[in-house]
């Protein structure tokens, strides 16, 4: 069963694009948190970065900097975002990998996804632990 982006990349569903090789294209998302944001979207499905062959994923993240540089001289942004959902408890809504870009403004009034939380006393040993052994 194919996906939303394998629909669109095959034409059935427009969209507007604004980058396009052998391996990805990139649209402009059609809901964005700022005029600008787009997707840069792996023309295979891999639904993950876990799923993605290393060199797949070298190239999206490389094209999502270029464009990122020419979204940000053009459109005088201030900074921006470029993220990577991974699973739906992350937010990814198409389970069909994709980078967001999302030209950022210093007076947008939006702030970061993230939550932050603080670690209890030692806690933070455990956690590293758990990442390098």
């Amino acid at each position: 069963m194919s996906t939303l982006f394998t629909r669109i990349i095959e034409d059935e569903i427009p969209s507007v694009r604004i980058y396009e090789d052998e391996l990805c294209i990139a649209i402009l998302d059609i809901a964005p948190v700022n005029k600008g944001h787009f997707l840069v979207i792996a023309r295979n499905e891999y639904e993950t970065v876990l799923d993605c062959p290393d060199t797949v994923l070298s190239h999206l993240i490389i094209t999502a900097k270029q464009l990122a540089e020419k979204m940000k001289s053009r459109l005088a942004c201030d900074g921006f975002n470029i993220m990577i959902n991974n699973g739906a408890a992350s937010g990814q809504e198409v389970p069909h990998l994709h980078i967001h870009v999302i030209p950022r403004f210093s007076q947008d009034g939006k702030s970061p996804v993230m939550r932050k939380e603080t670690y209890k006393e030692n806690e933070m040993v455990t956690f590293g632990k758990l990442l390098t052994d």
